[in-house]
């Protein structure tokens, strides 16, 4: 381990608390708590759902790129002035805390489970010729992008609750991405929900608000997930959650009134949308400021946190995507360019210290 005898706890092993505990590997005692043994690149995780040999390289265990620091597999339940504690009732001792929770999500403890996740998936799409999506956020129009280009044949039904798809975007890129849907012959349904308690795939037949019947062999649950912050509530962070559940956060991702408690990703209120890349710019920010207190550097030297600006990209399918830009928005086999082919996969794998590919 690191000589400095300084330790971080990073509570959390998604995009943003994985980079940042292998960034601060080399310089610090890092504990790296999740309950999962694995990283995955979760924007990637519908297309191994098509194509399940594509998760293969976007989920691989935490030891692979975390070769200096101490991998426990728990949850955290509570948080103390200098400790954290696991589900298990272990006590570990902290200088610096990171919390990088993001949202709430049932995932397997084994990398082998979740791939095997990903195979399961595959055969429910390959045997039904009608697919229900519930959600029309990122997560439902990209899945619906990647079956209508895979599996042209399969009739699919989209529904979604509010006026729009993808609301978190501009008014243009979600209409670009309704057209694109419409187009692969996707039934869009808005300001509708499914009732799922009176319906299963058993029974091929569901009923949306608005009193519609869907016939569908299978459906899939795309609705937004809420923050992973519920267990926040019994510690010392409890005054620190917002309404929304996500923490308070200052200009140096510092949690609002603590010195040496950080948050990143999803469960901050910086006000920028929720992406990916912007996750691996909180890692990077906190291991620099990390490392310059951990050196005695002045609080004045910190480096501060500028939120992103409203970027997005949303893939359709393996060749075309919608991008909104600042000042622009398109759709097609240029954004598609950006990030549809490979998703960012090799990339992510190379900043995680890994080879773009296997093998």
């Amino acid at each position: 381990m690191a000589e400095k005898g300084k330790v971080v706890v990073v509570v959390g092993g998604g995009v943003a608390g994985g980079l940042v505990a292998r960034l601060l590997q080399f310089h610090a005692d890092v504990f790296l708590i999740d309950p999962k043994e694995y990283f995955e690149i979760p924007w990637a995780s519908l297309r191994a759902m098509v194509e399940p040999s594509f998760g293969e390289r976007s989920v691989f265990n935490h030891n692979e790129y975390l070769t200096n620091g101490r991998i426990v597999t728990s949850h955290v339940i509570n948080i103390t002035e200098t400790a954290v504690l696991t589900a298990e009732e272990h006590w570990i001792a902290y200088d610096y805390l990171i919390i990088a929770t993001g949202h709430k999500d049932s995932l397997p403890r084994t990398r082998t489970e979740r791939l095997e996740q990903f195979k399961a998936d595959n055969r429910k799409i390959k045997s039904a010729n009608s697919i229900l999506i519930i959600g029309g956020g990122p997560t439902g129009v990209e899945l619906a992008g990647e079956i209508a280009a895979d599996f042209p044949e399969k009739k699919m039904t989209l529904v979604h609750r509010g006026p729009r798809l993808m609301e978190f975007v501009g008014e243009k890129a979600s209409k670009k991405a309704h057209d694109w849907l419409v187009s692969k012959k996707v039934d869009v349904l808005l300001n509708q929900s499914v009732e799922l308690s009176s319906s299963t795939d058993e029974m091929h037949t569901y009923r949306t608000s608005a009193g519609k019947t869907i016939t569908a062999d299978c459906h899939f649950w795309c609705t937004g997930k809420p923050v992973s912050s519920s267990w926040l509530k019994d510690t010392i962070l409890k005054d620190s959650v917002d309404r929304q559940g996500r923490l308070k956060v200052d200009e140096h991702l510092r949690v609002k009134g603590r010195k040496n408690i950080f948050a990143l990703g999803d469960i901050t209120d910086v006000p920028e949308i929720k992406e990916g890349y912007l996750a691996q710019r909180h890692a990077q920010v906190t291991a620099k400021n990390i490392n310059l207190l951990m050196k005695g550097g002045q609080e004045s030297k910190m480096t501060a946190y500028k939120p992103g600006s409203a970027i997005a990209v949303v893939s359709l399918g393996r060749k075309d995507a919608v991008a909104q830009f600042p000042f622009t928005t398109i759709i097609g086999r240029i954004p598609g360019m950006i990030k549809s082919k490979d998703l960012f996969v090799g990339k992510t794998r190379k900043d995680m210290g890994l080879p773009p590919h296997l093998g």
